[in-house]
């Protein structure tokens, strides 16, 4: 269930008109998370959304200095908490599952309060970093977005659903700003995920992207064909064409009849 927000594949030309809403459909850029509930691949992102004033709202309670009336909310909470779960580490667990619950039903205001609730509990907790960062990419900061996941990487190297969300973030916010380095942190962190797990077909059809964007296509397609594989039901056949328009396939599976 982890696995949740990988964002739908971005390309270049044509194909970006494709993660438009009305045919938002497209798997390959859409986070691993999307699966574990929240599908973010229906959004595109959008910088410019007004901010959200009430600091609960916001990721990390807009880390700001607090005010006296959210100091005495934060004791009373924590003390509620420490009478009701056994650890404040379990606390946490909880608030952060709550807030993947209510990301799945779209609540995002409150998927957001429910993960800073958690993240107060226990700051170690990087799942409910990971829900921030796909609550942003949700309301269009991909900025955000990507600085809560990257606080959630730094926390857990480890969890692999978390890494290919931020480097599919990397990926998106590489088709606005055209900064090569997103796409390095992208081919580090794809490179890093594959060396934890060398069967992640996710990781592999993000590296197809990756090097699409490069304009490396044998190895586009080379990772194509492993996510293939691996897991044929994430094949994104718009990508496919925009791939085919570039150079046919060298393993001859493919082509534009197809």
């Amino acid at each position: 269930m982890k696995e949740i927000l990988s964002l739908s594949h971005f390309v270049l030309g044509s194909f970006w008109a494709i993660l438009a809403p009305v045919v938002a459909s497209a798997q390959a850029m859409q986070f691993v998370s999307s699966s574990r509930p929240a599908d973010t691949s229906t959004q595109v992102a959008n910088e410019s959304a007004p901010a959200v004033k009430n600091p609960h709202l916001l990721p990390l309670f807009g880390e700001t200095s607090k005010s006296v009336e959210q100091i005495e909310f934060e004791i009373h909470f924590l003390n509620e908490c420490d009478q009701n779960f056994a650890s404040r580490s379990e606390a946490s667990q909880f608030f952060s599952a709550r807030g993947w619950d209510y990301l799945q039903e779209g609540e995002l205001d409150t998927a957001c309060y429910r993960f800073n609730l958690a993240y107060l509990l226990d700051n170690k907790n990087s799942d409910c970093l990971w829900g921030l960062g796909v609550m942003c990419y949700h309301q269009g900061h991909l900025t955000d977005a990507e600085r809560m996941l990257r606080k959630g990487a730094d926390i857990d190297s480890m969890n692999v659903g978390l890494l290919v969300d931020l480097a599919t973030v990397d990926l998106i916010h590489f088709k606005e700003s055209k900064d090569n380095w997103e796409l390095i942190e992208a081919d580090q962190i794809l490179t890093r995920v594959l060396r934890i797990d060398s069967t992640n077909a996710n990781a592999y059809l993000k590296k197809s992207v990756l090097e699409y964007h490069k304009e490396n296509y044998d190895a586009a397609w080379a990772n194509l064909h492993k996510t293939r594989l691996l897991d044929a039901e994430l094949l994104d056949y718009e990508f496919m064409k925009e791939l085919l328009s570039k150079k046919c396939d060298p393993e001859g599976i493919f082509s534009t009849q197809n």
